[in-house]
C-alpha cells in the first residue's frame, strides 16, 4: 500500500470504496459524492469524538456547515478505494469552527480533493446560531498541526 501524504498530523479517516451509483454521465466519480464523503466523514468523526447525532438532537444543539470551498484536483472511478480525512480547525470557542479535508485515492496515494468547511454552532429547534454548549468546546480542539502546504 502506498504511503499517505496528509496535510495535517492526526487524520481521522473513513474509507470509501466508489460504486456505480457514485459515477455520472461521464464515466467517474460525480462532484456532489466528494461532498457528501466530506460531510459523512464530519459526522463520523463528531461521533468519535463522544458527540454523535442522537446525543446532539438530544442537547439541541448541532454544528451546521455556513460555507464550504472544495478543490477538485483528480477524479476516481468505480471500484477505487479512498481514503477520507477530517480535522478541526480554528475553533473560537462561542459559535464557530472550520473542518479541513482530505480525500486520497489509496492505490496511487494521489489527492483528489481538498476541502474547507465553516460551522456555527446551531439552535436545532430554532435553527438560529447558538452559543457552543460546554462539551463542545472541550471536544472540537485542535489536535493536529499542518504537515504539507495548504
Amino acid at each position: 500500500m502506498t504511503t499517505l501524504s496528509w496535510d495535517r498530523s492526526n487524520p481521522f479517516t473513513i474509507d470509501i470504496t466508489a460504486t456505480a451509483a457514485n459515477v455520472d454521465g461521464y464515466g467517474h466519480v460525480s462532484t456532489h459524492n466528494y461532498v457528501q464523503w466530506m460531510i459523512d466523514c464530519a459526522f463520523a468523526h463528531s461521533a468519535a469524538l463522544g458527540l454523535p447525532e442522537e446525543t446532539c438532537k438530544q442537547m439541541g444543539r448541532g454544528m451546521a456547515a455556513i460555507q464550504f470551498d472544495v478543490q477538485l484536483l483528480g477524479s476516481a472511478y468505480e471500484g477505487d478505494e479512498l481514503q477520507v480525512a477530517t480535522w478541526i480547525v480554528e475553533p473560537d470557542g462561542k459559535l464557530r469552527l472550520g473542518r479541513q479535508f482530505q480525500i486520497i485515492h489509496i492505490a496511487s496515494g494521489r489527492t483528489l480533493a481538498k476541502g474547507k468547511f465553516k460551522f456555527v454552532c446551531t439552535n436545532l429547534n430554532t435553527g438560529k446560531a447558538a452559543r457552543m454548549p460546554q462539551i463542545f468546546k472541550e471536544t472540537y480542539i485542535v489536535a493536529s498541526e499542518p504537515i504539507a502546504p495548504e
